[in-house]
């Protein structure tokens, strides 16, 4: 699939696209993510959203050319994915009143970690801006490293899914997705923290939207194996099951998934007691 050619809004009424960056503590890519990310086909707008971070994450990422939204504190992955396509509209808004822009622009959800291989979201872009899809979802080589919050987590996304609309996902928390603007409009309010790709392939197919995994040549960092890894695990496995169980309908299941929220909560209060006493 071509990714066609680089910088600039997007030839005819295939529109433009703004990429949205939520980052967190990510000082050491975030530039070269932002960097890669302007070169990509029809992209002439890149917000980066700063949900709370405690290093040089906004300044880093203000001298690489981004547009900087920053939240004092943390909200998690959901609230900075909808402020940063809120970012959007607003700079959108000014420019029509301005007769600089034409047509709302298609989103590029990106992580901050990316880094260089931010330039290989071509594939994801094209099929969107072709009207062959509504999203397209990353799908990252099997021999490239693997997703954080793999396996439980990912299993846990991918059968529910499945059970939701019949649709079997190979990467179902991957981040990177390109979609248009009614598709976002769509799922809005978007699921809380980690759950917001599950929440958002569920939103998308009940509604007739089109999904496609379309496999691109990127990487980002591992979420490792330590005790903060863990915790962070937790936290996915909690975000998931809430937002799979906010879109079931039988109570069972509602009742099921509330029981293994909170187990969860009380194993990563466990893991963080253990963490302290180091």
């Amino acid at each position: 699939m071509s990714s066609g050619s680089a910088g600039g809004r997007g030839d005819g009424d295939r529109g433009g696209v703004a990429v949205v960056v939520p980052a967190k503590d990510e000082g050491d890519r975030i530039a070269a993510t932002v960097r890669a990310a302007r070169t990509l086909p029809g992209v002439d707008l890149v917000v980066v959203v700063d949900d709370g971070s405690a290093d040089g994450t906004a300044a880093a990422a203000v001298d690489a050319g981004a547009r900087v939204l920053r939240h004092s504190r943390n909200r998690g992955k959901g609230a900075a994915m909808e402020t940063g396509a809120e970012g959007v509209r607003l700079i959108e808004e000014h420019e029509t009143a301005t007769g600089t822009v034409a047509a709302p622009r298609h989103l590029l959800f990106l992580d901050a970690d990316l880094a260089g291989t931010a330039a290989d979201a071509g594939p994801l872009v094209e099929p969107v801006l072709d009207g062959v899809t509504d999203m397209t979802i990353a799908l990252f080589p099997a021999t490239r490293t693997r997703l954080g919050g793999h396996g439980f987590v990912v299993r846990l996304a991918r059968e529910g899914i499945k059970r939701a609309t019949g649709w079997e996902a190979e990467q179902p928390l991957n981040g990177q997705r390109c979609l248009t603007r009614a598709a976002f409009e769509a799922v809005r309010p978007l699921a809380h923290g980690f759950g917001v790709e599950t929440g958002m392939t569920i939103d998308l197919l009940h509604r007739g939207f089109r999904v496609l995994e379309v496999e691109v040549p990127m990487e980002h960092r591992a979420t490792g194996t330590d005790l903060r890894a863990q915790v962070h695990r937790a936290r996915q496995f909690t975000d998931v099951g809430r937002a799979l169980a906010a879109r079931e309908l039988r109570p069972a299941a509602v009742r099921r998934m509330w029981r293994l929220r909170e187990g969860l909560r009380e194993a990563s209060r466990s893991v963080s007691r253990r963490i302290n006493r180091k």
